[in-house]
């Protein structure tokens, strides 16, 4: 789904939203971007010998694991409805494409909650990345969509992503089982809610282009309160 900087402003506002911090840029991910992404992902996103996530889409081989990027936020594009969304964005440090951030809901104009997911190149880990890219994201969803929580989940040894959860303000949520690698894992969730991420945001963010496609997220724009 290639869209064009000349069409985006009048058929996809989605695609000139992004989100500033210190280190980062966090954009709608064109196609070089995706192409970026994919061959991250074909190179290794953690340690073969563990599995972070809940749907083991990384045990497969190189070739299969960037495909199913490709895939994946092709698939999630076609999908979106305001309904029923989910924004994945680029990572970029310095011009590079790092990884990618997102945030997904489903009556978000009623229950105000998203729930994020990300992941970095393995060459890109332990540098900070992964708690900058998300206080941007969750910056997006209490400032700008008007979010009232933000959920995540990991797996019980993912020290890494917990530890973001953490030391961004989320508060132990309970626990689920899953089945990965057929096998039972505990599963962490965590949750932000607007009050606590107001008393302990650090991280100086700037989000542009969002007013264009506010109506994407099923939030109204100011004028049409």
């Amino acid at each position: 789904m290639a869209i064009s900087p000349a069409a985006a402003p009048g058929f996809w506002p989605l695609a000139a939203l992004r989100i500033t911090t210190p280190r980062l840029e966090l954009r709608w991910p064109g196609e070089s971007d995706l192409l970026a992404l994919a061959a991250l992902a074909a190179d290794g996103v953690h340690d073969p010998a563990t599995q972070p996530f809940a749907v083991a889409w990384t045990d497969a081989g190189p070739a299969e694991r960037a495909r199913s990027v490709l895939q994946y936020h092709w698939g999630r594009r076609a999908a979106w409805t305001a309904g029923d969304w989910a924004l994945e964005l680029a990572v970029v440090r310095d011009g590079t494409v790092v990884g990618t951030q997102g945030i997904a809901a489903r009556d978000f104009a009623v229950r105000r909650e998203v729930s994020s997911g990300s992941w970095l190149g393995r060459v890109f880990h332990r540098q900070g990345i992964g708690t900058e890219m998300r206080a941007a994201i969750v910056h997006l969803a209490f400032a700008g969509l008007g979010a009232e929580y933000a959920v995540s989940s990991a797996v019980e040894t993912n020290a890494g992503s917990l530890g973001v959860s953490r030391r961004l303000g989320y508060r132990e949520d309970g626990l689920e089982i899953h089945a990965i690698r057929n096998a039972p894992v505990t599963m962490r969730r965590l949750r932000l809610d607007r009050a606590t991420w107001l008393a302990t945001r650090s991280v100086p963010v700037q989000v542009t282009g969002l007013q264009g496609c506010l109506a994407d997220f099923g939030v109204p724009a100011p004028g049409d309160l």
